[in-house]
């Protein structure tokens, strides 16, 4: 399973950052052999486990690769919920510190009961303070959004 993840992981990476990839998955043009073709000679020069080169060969065989991000997605959740994890997306002004991710991890721990993923991206936009989204359940803590709601109280006090 491990393996897997790791290898699901890596293609997470490969289709967010190359647009030609992505490109390549969700091209209704490209026929089915040469989507088996690609994707067989990218999984191997990337080392993946054979298990996920068999997978990636059926997905591809099966003209579903413009799925494969949504996939890898259900994978982790799936892997997750094997696990008793819970995974927690957190967007922060800044790159957050080891320190200042191991606090928030402690912390959403207590909250939930579980052990914590942490899937961090970095918004300059939100000038300070975090939001963080586990499941449904989502704080948003920024700066940004205080700012909107003092806008908001403001104008209605006018």
């Amino acid at each position: 399973m491990d393996a897997v993840a790791k290898d699901m992981d890596d293609l997470a990476a490969m289709i967010a950052s190359s647009a030609d990839f992505r490109h390549f998955i969700s091209s209704p043009v490209t026929s089915a052999d040469d989507q088996v073709k690609g994707i067989m000679a990218l999984a191997k020069k990337a080392k993946l486990n054979k298990l996920t080169i068999n997978y990636l060969g059926l997905v591809a065989k099966n003209r579903r690769l413009f799925a494969l991000a949504g996939m890898v997605k259900a994978f982790h959740a799936k892997l997750a919920e094997h696990r008793g994890e819970v995974r927690a997306h957190v967007t922060a002004p800044k790159k957050l510190t080891e320190t200042q991710l191991k606090a928030v991890a402690a912390e959403l721990k207590k909250a939930t009961g579980s052990d914590v993923i942490l899937d961090v991206t970095v918004n300059p936009d939100l000038l300070g303070g975090l939001v963080i989204q586990v499941g449904s359940r989502m704080v948003d803590n920024s700066i940004r959004t205080k700012l909107q709601r003092l806008e908001l109280a403001m104008k209605g006090v006018a």
